[in-house]
């Protein structure tokens, strides 16, 4: 289960860097959606960061 885990939080990543590229590419035509986009590769780093604090977090609590 630890290892779906790590492949999620690699895909949040991946996430970013497809929206990073559909941020340059919409740069010039329609900047509100490049922001949007954004937008939504903030969101996803961000998601990146929290899956893997909470993951550690769960691999670290005492186990009964």
């Amino acid at each position: 289960m630890k290892k779906v885990w790590k492949i999620f939080e690699y895909g949040y990543l991946i996430v970013a860097i497809i929206f990073l590229v559909e941020t340059v590419l919409n740069w010039t035509e329609n900047r509100e959606r490049a922001y949007l986009m954004l937008l939504f590769s903030a969101l996803a780093v961000f998601m990146y960061f929290f899956r893997k604090r909470f993951r550690k977090k769960f691999e670290n609590r005492p186990k009964k």
